[in-house]
């Protein structure tokens, strides 16, 4: 059977992290997000994927090819131009790039099945199409329910009684709300969909495509599941889906490597003198990283591969990307390290290089830097840390 991804985005409320990783191949646990889906829809017999990349396309194609270690085919669909020799990503929307896909070569000839790539799911795939095909529905959306002081960060849906598709409201306030019933950008398509997508325009699924189909009344339908569903559109939802799965609230993830003591997993070849750190866990310390005596790690966190965690450095509550090597008396608490970036809970960064912080946080590969004991008091103040 066959399905397609969406990989085109630039994954924009994602930055810091998607200046240089595409949102689909965001890690959890060091696992790409899109790998998931690819083993959720192996599960379920869809083993002929389309995926539309677009930013940062490359990092995508070459770390899944052409499926065929993850034991599915897969082809890719570029959205962009060539301009002074250089890719230049030109997204056409989500319901674009399917059109785009089927005017190429008609591809999708029987029901399929379209994912956003950014998010975790653990959802029978198989009983969603069946309810789709039950209905005789052209489009169904999987949706999710949600506690009622969260529908301002979703699309609701509005169904009447069989499910049939009334109404959407995007990002509604908490009072206007019609339904808790929101989008998880989970669809299941018949080919007869694409006769309402026009070619060669910028044209999308949830803002352009639903809309159409309900105002001429076409066979829409909306299925609401309980399922295991994770949203990786903002940095603090990255977090609390890291945080999730060290709590084992996502039992759809393991945590890799072993498990060296109680809640506290390494991968393969730690440096680190047990007896000299306090960690506490639930914490995972990725392969090569050294983590130096004095050192204090807090949990939930994760510490990537090849990082460097300097003596009387605290890392509490907090999410360490690889090769960061954290200087000498360093206190965080809530931040997120991805490069030369330090990250807050709320998404808010700052660039450590541009505001002459490498003290504080640098590449684990470059030779350690030196400050004097007053500008790292200086330097620390601005960033809100503590340097000792």
């Amino acid at each position: 059977m066959k399905a397609m991804i969406l990989a085109a985005g630039k994954g924009t409320r994602v930055r810091p992290i998607t200046y240089t990783t595409p949102k689909p191949m965001i890690s959890i646990m060091q696992k790409p997000v899109m790998e998931f889906l690819l083993e959720l829809l192996r599960q379920h017999g869809f083993d002929q994927i389309m995926v539309n990349v677009s930013h940062l396309a490359k990092e995508i194609e070459d770390y899944f090819r052409d499926g065929q270690r993850f034991g599915v085919e897969i082809a890719y669909s570029f959205e962009g131009r060539i301009v002074d020799g250089e890719l230049v990503g030109e997204a056409v929307g989500s319901a674009g790039g399917m059109r785009r896909i089927q005017d190429f070569s008609p591809f999708f000839d029987d029901t399929f099945v379209v994912l956003c790539g950014d998010a975790l799911i653990d959802l029978d795939l198989t009983a969603a199409v069946k309810w789709h095909k039950s209905k005789g529905s052209i489009a169904t959306i999987v949706m999710k329910s949600v506690p009622q002081e969260e529908v301002s960060s979703y699309g609701v849906v509005v169904t009447d009684d069989d499910g049939r598709i009334k109404a959407f409201q995007e990002k509604p306030s908490v009072e206007d709300a019609l339904s808790t019933n929101i989008n998880t950008g989970i669809y299941i398509f018949e080919p007869q969909v694409l006769d309402y997508i026009p070619s060669g325009v910028e044209f999308d699924i949830g803002g352009d495509l639903f809309p159409k189909l309900v105002e001429m009344g076409a066979p829409f339908y909306a299925i609401p599941m309980d399922f295991e569903w994770v949203d990786i559109g903002k940095v603090p939802d990255y977090w609390r889906a890291i945080r999730g799965v060290l709590n084992r609230e996502i039992k759809n993830v393991q945590i890799p490597g072993n498990e060296v003591a109680p809640g506290i997993y390494t991968g393969l070849n730690v440096a680190v003198n047990w007896d000299k750190v306090d960690i506490t866990g639930p914490v995972y310390i990725g392969g090569m990283t050294r983590i130096e005596d004095g050192a204090k790690i807090v949990g939930p966190a994760m510490i990537g591969p090849n990082c460097w965690i300097c003596s009387g450095a605290t890392v509490e509550n907090s999410v360490i990307f690889e090769w960061s090597r954290l200087g000498p008396g360093v206190r965080l608490v809530d931040k997120l390290v991805f490069g030369r970036y330090c990250v807050d809970k709320t998404g808010a960064s700052i660039d450590v290089q541009a505001a002459a912080l490498d003290w504080l946080i640098t590449d684990a590969r470059q030779a350690p830097p030196s400050h004097t004991p007053l500008e790292r008091e200086a330097i620390a103040e601005l960033l809100g840390t503590n340097a000792t």
